[in-house]
């Protein structure tokens, strides 16, 4: 019999099964249909008086196969289910022995088992929260009982992994050994010694009876919050209630409808596509095989400001020497406070330990000497966004810095050729734009110019991933991927406001589609000053018969700048914000100034004009060769703009609504607002051939 995928050897008198199914031991129907027969052959043999279950190479089981999702193979015999009710019943002691992770089904399979054991550096968890979907393998219905009602939806709705010492403490696994093999085999001998018997997790029900509603209102309240619109956590809080309040068997049964309901459901194939897009974007068409990344074990920023420290601390975090530059002590001294005063936070809410923040802090060096870079193997400029300081820093980098050292720019739009042409090595000049606040933010927009060498841009994509980030590659181009984006999104929500929505109405929609914060919320933050700035400097790059609504500047005109003047489109009290006549006021002056005539918009009318543009403008972007594929712009409105993961990205997004739907509002948005905002050929292209971005 075919039993490649799991190895059967016999340690006196326990049965050891090594599940052999690299990379990652998924429960694929080859792995399901080995351990079936593995377990009857430990069944029927006399000698064997308990199994310990094993993943060989680098991992336990770390879940299912989702490439075998949806197809034939996932309807193999035995289903994962069958397996848990053979080891639920088992005569003969199980152990499952954990090392590398535990997930999802893994974890589910190990619940089913009759003791679990993990090595010091083992992970465990169900993270299926993050594919819009529930654990259905039973995991709603048992860890709850190992762990107690609260601690199970804290885990299970957040999809979060925890370190082995967590699992013991919770109740998740029975004991920690130092060799995941011998350290089980020892286990199971000792438990057979002292005749230690084992209730099955699905029979252990003290934690989950008698459990008040009210712990299940509180979560829902609190998880609804964080949710933002999901709905896989909040039927997942719902399956954990059914634990508490129905039979085992019957709880399985909801678990499974749940699961199926949840499986049918557009989040679950947003969030599914967005797990494959995150990879996609990481490989990069073009380039060959046998071009290595640069090592990067050390790094320098210039400007220790926002940027610049949370740039810094990027880097810390992950273990590389930082040296931070800046032309004064002054400015030196107050951005180095930032950082501690950041990690000084983050110690304060438990997120990291003291020896954490103390030796992050130790690999950052500050200084005011452009020598002190000279051998770092990247170097970041984060300086002011004006093109004449960022080409004399260049300039000076070329001369000082070693050869095939990267010289990258944190430029958020100016251009990246442009930047390059002052140096003599323009192949190792690239844009590396964070997101602001850099430390938190998860997006790193890479921006290659027209001279970038493949083995720059392979060493940005694989630094990126080295430092916590997602990466995704774009061509210089204005604004790049997303800021590109970003201004028809704005734009479109100030030209709503003239045709008569209110700003309440716009971040409601806003809001309730999934985004953090509204788009006139988002103005009152960031200071409506600045964006009348970078408007004016912008302004030049407007063509004639372009409108731009005067709303912000007309609010500036009248001192609302937003929160730090406690009025812009709203007033403040504190954080606290309410509708404020004075600027509805500003902005029917200006509809009436232009002779617009004001109606009331329908919500979804409302939410359809605000992200159209988005999928109008991210379709250019295709075409013009400025992102490689639709799927990394929704990974970086995803990470960059808070744009709702459940949703898949705006062009997903997109391409869900209806391309041909778009294709026609952006004809109707050119008519309003000018040419800028037509179709591009591309998606008139897909929209009357109705074919969606794969046709691209």
């Amino acid at each position: 019999m075919a039993m490649s995928t799991v190895g059967y050897e016999i340690d006196g008198e326990v049965a050891v099964l090594t599940v052999e199914y690299p990379p990652v031991n998924a429960l694929s129907a080859a792995v399901r249909t080995g351990l079936g027969e593995a377990l009857e052959r430990a069944r029927s043999d006399a000698a064997v008086r308990a199994v310990v279950i094993l993943g060989g190479g680098k991992t336990f089981i770390a879940g299912a196969d989702i490439t075998e999702f949806g197809t034939d193979k996932s309807k193999v015999k035995p289903s994962l289910q069958d397996i848990q009710t053979v080891l639920e019943g088992f005569p003969k002691l199980t152990i499952a022995a954990i090392h590398g992770t535990a997930l999802g089904g893994g974890l589910e399979l190990a619940l089913t088992c009759h003791a679990r054991v993990a090595v010091p550096a083992a992970r465990v968890g169900l993270p299926e929260v993050n594919l819009g979907l529930l654990p259905g393998a039973g995991g709603t219905q048992r860890l709850p009982r190992l762990t107690g009602v609260e601690v199970g939806i804290d885990l299970i709705t957040s999809g979060k992994h925890i370190p082995s010492q967590q699992a013991l403490a919770l109740g998740v696994i029975d004991a920690i050994v130092d060799d995941v093999r011998s350290g089980a085999v020892a286990y199971a001998r000792e438990a057979l010694a002292k005749g230690i018997s084992f209730v099955p997790v699905i029979e252990r029900n003290d934690k989950v009876t008698g459990i008040d509603a009210a712990v299940f209102a509180a979560a829902r309240k609190q998880v609804g919050a964080k949710a933002r619109g999901k709905i896989a956590p909040m039927v997942i809080i719902d399956c954990i209630e059914a634990a508490c309040t129905r039979s085992a068997a019957e709880g399985l049964v909801y678990e499974k409808e749940r699961f199926q309901e949840l499986f049918a459901s557009d989040q679950r194939a947003a969030l599914m596509h967005y797990f494959f897009a995150e990879r996609q974007a990481r490989k990069i068409p073009g380039i060959p095989a046998d071009v290595k990344p640069k090592p990067i074990q050390s790094c320098a920023i210039i400007g220790a400001g926002t940027m610049g420290g949370g740039i810094a601390m990027t880097f810390a975090n992950a273990g590389i020497p930082v040296t931070l530059l800046d032309l004064d002590q002054a400015s030196l001294d107050r951005g180095l406070g930032v950082v501690r005063n950041n990690y000084g936070i983050s110690v304060s809410r438990g997120s990291i330990s003291q020896e954490k923040m103390d030796s992050a802090l130790a690999l950052i060096t500050p200084t005011l000497a452009y020598d002190d870079l000279a051998t770092c193997d990247i170097v970041i400029e984060a300086a002011l966004e004006r093109m004449d300081i960022k080409k004399e820093i260049f300039f000076r980098l070329d001369g000082l810095m070693k050869p095939g050292a990267i010289l990258a720019s944190n430029t958020s739009y100016l251009s990246i050729d442009e930047i390059a042409s002052v140096t003599s090595r323009p192949g190792d000049v690239v844009g590396c734009h964070f997101f602001s606040p850099a430390n938190v933010m998860k997006l790193l927009e890479n921006v290659r110019s027209a001279s970038t060498s493949d083995e720059t841009i392979i060493t940005v994509m694989e630094m990126g991933k080295m430092i916590g980030k997602v990466p995704v590659l774009a061509r210089n181009a204005d604004g790049f991927i997303g800021n590109r984006m970003l201004q028809y999104y704005t734009g479109e929500a100030e030209f709503l406001l003239e045709q008569g929505a209110t700003p309440e109405q716009i971040d409601r929609v806003a809001t309730r589609f999934g985004m953090a914060m509204g788009p006139m919320s988002m103005r009152d933050m960031a200071g409506m000053d600045m964006a009348v700035v970078s408007r004016k400097g912008r302004a030049a790059s407007i063509p004639a018969g372009e409108r731009v609504s005067p709303i912000v500047e007309r609010l500036v005109e009248a001192g609302r700048y937003g929160q730090k003047t406690a009025k812009g489109f709203y007033r403040y009290e504190g954080r606290e914000k309410f509708s404020d006549p004075e600027a509805i006021a500003i902005i029917e002056s200006v509809s009436k100034e232009f002779g617009i005539t004001r109606r009331e918009f329908t919500d979804d009318e409302v939410e359809a004009r605000l992200f159209a543009p988005l999928v109008n403008e991210g379709a250019k972007e295709i075409e013009d060769g400025t992102a490689i594929r639709a799927s990394d712009i929704d990974v970086a409105w995803v990470n960059g703009y808070g744009f709702p993961v459940h949703r898949g990205g705006p062009m997903f997004w997109g391409e869900k609504y209806g391309l041909d739907r778009i294709y026609q509002m952006a004809l109707d948005a050119a008519e309003r607002n000018g040419p800028r905002w037509a179709p591009g050929k591309l998606l008139e292209r897909l929209a009357k051939e109705g074919k969606g971005w794969d046709a691209a």
